[in-house]
């Protein structure tokens, strides 16, 4: 089963578990607004894995992040979705204006 750190205030994280929920697939979801434990949790994979650096370098918080039983890690969702057989669908949301990504900086959030 994937973990998948992201937040309730992301618009990829909402869409992704609204995905995964949509098709049955089996996730844990971390949410790191819900606990410092969690943030934190979030934060030593981030800062230990080079996966990440991409989006560091933009000012991304990099979520969300899919890990998997081995310890890889996936920051596209939607190829998750794909490599799963299973086409993307926007969420009941999809009459807001969500920004494609979650910047640091919280804008488009």
């Amino acid at each position: 089963m994937i973990k998948v750190y992201g937040s309730s205030l992301c618009p990829d994280c909402i869409n992704f578990e609204y995905n995964l929920k949509k098709n049955q697939l089996a996730y844990e979801f971390i949410d790191i607004h819900e606990s410092m434990k969690n943030l934190k949790a979030f934060l030593r994979i981030r800062d230990n894995q080079a996966v990440f650096d991409d989006a560091k370098s933009k000012g991304y918080v990099g979520i969300p992040a899919i890990v998997y039983e081995d310890a890889s890690i996936e920051l596209d969702w939607e190829k998750y979705l794909e490599d799963q057989g299973i086409a993307v669908v926007s969420c009941d949301q999809e009459s807001q204006e969500f920004p494609a990504s979650c910047d640091i900086s919280g804008k488009g959030c």
